[in-house]
């Protein structure tokens, strides 16, 4: 299991389309990969989750990915959070 800290650097935070996005990159995957933020913890690959933590830019999440293909998964996420 990989955690890893990421800040959102998407300009208008997940809002619905970024949301989908996200979905989409991390559902890429087999690993298990969930986001956490504060006490809240959801299946990156679930839209409904995703949509409840209601992320703006420049706020921290934790991302854990578990499995055959955790690193690349955390280094996908990671991407697409940031910008990069």
């Amino acid at each position: 299991m990989i955690k890893k800290p990421i800040t959102v650097q998407i300009s208008n935070g997940l809002e619905a389309r970024p949301v989908a996005m996200l979905v989409q990159v991390a559902s890429q995957f087999e690993s298990k990969i969930q986001v956490e933020s504060g006490q809240k913890v959801v299946n990156a690959k679930s839209i409904m989750g995703m949509m409840t933590l209601g992320l703006d830019s420049g706020e921290s999440v934790t991302v854990c990915a578990d499995g055959s293909d955790e690193e690349e998964a955390i280094n996908s996420i990671e991407k697409y959070l940031t910008n990069k």
